[in-house]
């Protein structure tokens, strides 16, 4: 699904991560490390908003520096802390991101349900609190048919019951649309709810499987 090479990302001299090698396999993958490791850093430049030396490859064929439209139209990324202009509304935001990603607000008219959004996704996102703002951002990381799904620090922000939603949501799109998730947690996932299909971890500047 997604193929690293000499990958390398620096801010001014110093280093934050190298990868010599990597290839993660479609899947449910999390990705651990302490924070200032460099997951949030990993996920930005997966999501095509960082600049990196080396080579990404989606799907053995996308390549992130040579064909990077084609490569974010199957990349989806929800941030640890999500901003959005504070003038619009959730309801201006979905429907960007329906056309901008080629969905539907059907499509995930199930999820609004199951968040309990629909009776704040009319107002203006500064009048939302963090948690609204972040299962804003996670709904929006589900629209359309990407082949990845990036989440940064899903499980921060958000309450027990939107958490298991969460699982269920994650679990549904992979088994029947095929889609992969990479999801960086310093906080342990439910493994019995969420079927990962690797860890990896950030130690040492460096990104390495731990099974």
């Amino acid at each position: 699904m997604l193929q690293i090479d000499n990958f390398s990302k620096y801010y001014g001299s110093h280093i934050v991560l190298e990868i010599p090698l990597l290839e993660i396999p479609s899947g449910i993958h999390w990705i651990k490390g302490a924070n200032g490791s460099g997951k949030s850093t990993f996920l930005k430049t997966l999501a095509g908003m960082l600049d990196f030396k080396g080579k990404i490859t989606l799907n053995k064929s996308i390549d992130l520096r040579s064909q990077p439209t084609n490569y974010r139209s199957l990349v989806n990324f929800s941030k640890a802390e999500p901003l959005f202009p504070s003038f619009l509304t959730g309801n201006d935001l979905l429907k960007l991101f329906v056309s901008a990603k080629n969905g539907s607000i059907k499509q995930i008219d199930p999820m609004l349900d199951e968040l309990g959004m629909k009776s704040f996704i009319p107002n203006p996102v500064r009048t939302y609190s963090s948690g609204m703002l972040k299962k804003l951002s996670l709904v929006l990381a589900f629209i359309g048919k990407p082949s990845l799904i990036l989440l940064d620090e899903p499980l921060i922000t958000i309450d027990t019951a939107a958490l298991t939603i969460l699982y269920h949501r994650i679990a549904d799109r992979h088994f029947k649309d095929g889609t992969s998730f990479i999801i960086t947690s310093h906080q342990d996932i439910d493994k019995q709810k969420l079927p990962i299909t690797s860890e990896l971890a950030v130690s040492h500047q460096t990104l390495a499987y731990v099974f």
